[in-house]
């Protein structure tokens, strides 16, 4: 990998706010040939956030061939604070990992969450 093809293997925008319901939602480009580490990557993170008390609904989804995304919920800055602090947040922080396996730098994208329904309920 030359210099030029390394990052920081995230970036991420936009602001808190005023507290209340925040989410991220975060894109992912993996190198062509790291589709299966993404995933990988997806299912570790998975794991963290399934310990964490303040993370609300969390989706890992793929859009194409080797673009990714994670759609976190969190009840206040502070819940999504701790989220970045934890496991998760630690995964992203492994550089070298993010250098292997992603194409740009994860793309973290601070939310406001302005409506909700978070129950699936049956169609009958």
């Amino acid at each position: 990998m030359t210099h030029a093809e390394r990052h920081e293997g995230v970036l991420m925008t936009g602001r808190n706010g005023a507290d209340g319901t925040k989410a991220f939602y975060i894109e992912i480009e993996a190198r062509p040939d790291k589709v299966e580490e993404v995933r990988v990557m997806l299912r570790d993170i998975l794991g963290c956030v399934e310990g964490e008390p303040e993370t609300g609904p969390w989706y890992g989804v793929q859009f194409g061939p080797t673009t990714f995304g994670i759609f976190e919920v969190f009840p206040s800055i502070a819940g999504r604070q701790a989220h970045v602090d934890g496991g998760g947040g630690d995964i992203f922080r492994d550089v070298e990992r993010m250098n292997d396996i992603l194409a740009a730098p994860a793309h973290v994208h601070r939310l406001d969450v302005l409506f909700s329904k978070q129950i699936f309920t049956a169609a009958g």
